[in-house]
């Protein structure tokens, strides 16, 4: 059996919980899109991809893997910039229009 320290037991904890948080992302795009009968990805999509991300970045960092830590870190942009145009999208929504 093998013997982790803490430190090691730590490190694959935020792992999996990152790989947990990219799984939930597909399945509430599914259950999303099968509520509306027709293929969507709700806003909740980018908030996992963006946690998952963040921890998985961690873990490749701790683990000084190059390969990963540039895949997760251009994830992490494209997610943040998601969010970005999904806020911008409502905002632009809620403001009144001028019809001037």
């Amino acid at each position: 059996m093998m013997n982790l320290s803490t430190t090691e037991i730590l490190i694959l904890v935020v792992g999996f919980t990152g790989q947990a948080m990219f799984f939930m992302r597909f399945f509430v795009q599914w259950l999303y899109s099968e509520k509306h009968r027709r293929s969507l990805i709700p806003t909740a999509f980018w908030y996992f991809s963006l946690g998952g991300s963040l921890l998985l970045l961690t873990y490749a960092i701790i683990k000084r893997d190059p390969v990963f830590i540039v895949g997760q870190s251009t994830g992490f942009i494209i997610y943040t910039r998601n969010l970005v145009l999904i806020r911008r999208e409502k905002n632009e929504k809620a403001e009144p229009q001028n019809s001037d």
